[in-house]
């Protein structure tokens, strides 16, 4: 019997999927359109029909439908499974019925605690009323589904035993505690409630806020879901699952710490808004939103304990290659009290945002120029503001860093550089591209050569009956078994690497324009010629080297011949 990833795939085709999230044209037997990964003006994404496959030429991303899905939703591949699986009509339950009991009733026991909390949140003026004096309209309210857990012991509980749903299970889901008398009770009792949804919108656990009438400081202000095989804090982002088409059109994401935060920005307009949900800011976090962006927007909290939450922000995505921005919200506290005070003092704060090592220079260094660095102190410091150029994963931007430093302090770059390298830092987070459950993993963003891409071209263009006037001498090393393969009319193979090569010339194919071929050719054979006398020559300087002057003879006589190709 197949697998339901090989009925999944026998069912859709990839070009119907594909254009339900990017605009394709026909090009040849292929399709194209602009890469929704990153910023292109020209389309360089293309999509085989025959290998079922999308490649772009542009940021060398790849893959089949579920890698496609993976990225564009930002989502781990059994979530993809499950979503094409329900497009499809493939039954997962049936095929895996332990599956379902682990995640499916999760996600129904988490959807009918959402409507629940809903409609006591209908029912109940008091929190409707803090909800409003917090600056939330009811179009906020009900687009982000927020409610009411009653202060009471069991209604949540009742209402889903009564519903058939077992103990054990509401326990399991995160929804009941039960004492060590036995008895049974809702974990959020008297509490706003703010479902946390996964990136597709499916309710996976929530955070809930006491309603300050009822706290007693006996509990805390916040409390959460556990984790669960559906919910894991350090990955899920409160308001992703809104704001990641924003996030991906404009390439920037502002990121606040708290959902009164996030709920207060986007209804004041700034829609590329996400808030870590009851944790700490993770390298999860900022790699999931690295994927859609590149320019990260911070703002503070107006206290020191803001002050290095932000900082430990800025140092985990410096070492992720961002552009990171830090928001100043003049004398309000957090983004919540902008925006409800001034809707639009808050996009103004983010249009005027600042690089995060320019707040940094003025935060440890001030003016820069009135300190004496032989003191200790004020050399403490300024090697904090080192360690944290030193931790920048761009050489670029270090650079240009260290000569507005150098300016500031009137300190020579090259002393400042010796005094950065003495400073240790915290170990550059590894970054690699997960392989999904199903063994594909998408193509390796890798950079081609010259010679690799014209050899590429030629193929592509080749494919048919001019395919045999190729010299196959002059095609870029590994491509050799790419040429037999086309030639013999495949397109796939079952080696992984060749199987690749090919994809992307099948990608490439297209009706050749008159002289295009011979061109190709031509360039061809002179990046042949070029790295062939490099080869040689090197091989001549060995040669002398050792004194071996029979190889020196032939590798002389070979470059000779070279200047008659």
């Amino acid at each position: 019997m197949s697998t339901p990833v090989e009925q999944i795939k026998a069912k859709l085709d990839i070009v119907e999927l594909i254009k339900g999230y990017v605009a394709l044209t026909p090009a040849g037997k292929n399709f194209k359109g602009l890469c929704p990964f990153h910023k292109e003006k020209s389309p360089s994404f293309m999509v085989s029909p025959e290998r079922q496959s999308w490649h772009c030429f542009g940021c060398n991303l790849g893959g089949d439908l579920f890698s496609f899905l993976m990225r564009f939703e930002n989502i781990e591949f059994p979530e993809a499974l499950r979503m094409l699986a329900d497009r499809t009509g493939v039954e997962l339950r049936r095929l895996n019925p332990a599956e379902y009991k682990v995640t499916g009733l999760l996600y129904d026991l988490q959807n009918l605690a959402k409507k629940f909390f809903q409609i006591q949140l209908a029912q109940s003026a008091i929190p409707r009323k803090y909800l409003e004096e917090r600056g939330l309209l009811p179009e906020t309210i009900a687009t982000f589904e927020l409610g009411w857990a009653p202060a009471e012991s069991d209604p949540l509980t009742v209402h889903l035993l009564n519903a058939g749903y077992s103990l054990e299970d509401l326990i399991r889901a995160g929804l009941t505690l039960k004492s060590e008398r036995g008895m049974a009770f809702d974990r959020f009792r008297g509490r706003i409630m703010f479902p946390l949804h996964n990136h597709l919108g499916k309710p996976v656990g929530f955070t809930g806020r006491i309603l300050p009438q009822l706290d007693t400081g006996q509990t805390g202000k916040y409390v959460n879901s556990p984790e669960t095989p559906i919910f894991n804090k350090s990955k899920l982002l409160y308001g992703f699952w809104k704001s990641k088409d924003t996030i991906r059109e404009t390439g920037s994401v502002f990121l606040v710490e708290g959902q009164m935060d996030f709920l207060m920005s986007y209804q004041a307009g700034v829609r590329q808004v996400v808030a870590a949900s009851g944790t700490a800011l993770t390298a999860d976090h900022l790699t999931a939103l690295r994927r859609l962006a590149d320019k990260l927007l911070l703002s503070f909290d107006s206290d020191e304990a803001g002050w290095r939450a932000g900082e430990r922000a800025i140092d985990l995505a410096e070492q992720l290659d961002w552009n990171v921005q830090v928001v100043t919200l003049g004398g309000y506290k957090d983004p919540a009290e902008a925006a409800q005070a001034n809707p639009e003092s808050l996009r103004a704060a983010l249009a005027q945002a600042r690089p995060a090592m320019a707040v940094y220079f003025e935060h440890y260094l001030g003016t820069g120029r009135g300190l004496d660095y032989r003191d200790r102190d004020n050399l403490k410091k300024l090697r904090i503001v080192l360690g944290k150029l030193k931790n920048m994963a761009s050489a670029v931007e270090r650079n240009r860093w260290l000569m507005e430093l150098a300016k500031l302090t009137a300190l020579g770059e090259k002393v400042l550089i010796e005094e950065m390298e003495r400073i240790e830092t915290a170990a550059t987070i590894e970054r690699l591209t997960p392989v999904a459950e199903d063994g594909s993993s998408g193509s390796a963003a890798r950079k081609f050569t010259r010679w690799e891409l014209l050899t590429q071209d030629l193929l592509a263009l080749a494919r048919g009956s001019s395919a045999g006037d190729i010299n196959p001498n002059y095609l870029a090393p590994g491509y050799r078994e790419v040429f037999d393969l086309l030639r013999s009319g495949q397109s796939k193979s079952t080696d992984l690497v060749l199987d690749e090569l090919v994809g992307l010339i099948v990608l490439k194919s297209r009706d050749p324009q008159p002289g295009e071929i011979e061109l190709l050719k031509q360039e061809m054979r002179k990046e042949y010629v070029r790295e062939e006398r490099k080869r040689l020559t090197l091989a001549i300087r060995n040669a002398e080297a050792r004194g071996n002057y029979a190889e020196l003879e032939a590798a002389l006589a070979d470059l000779g011949k070279l200047e008659q190709v």
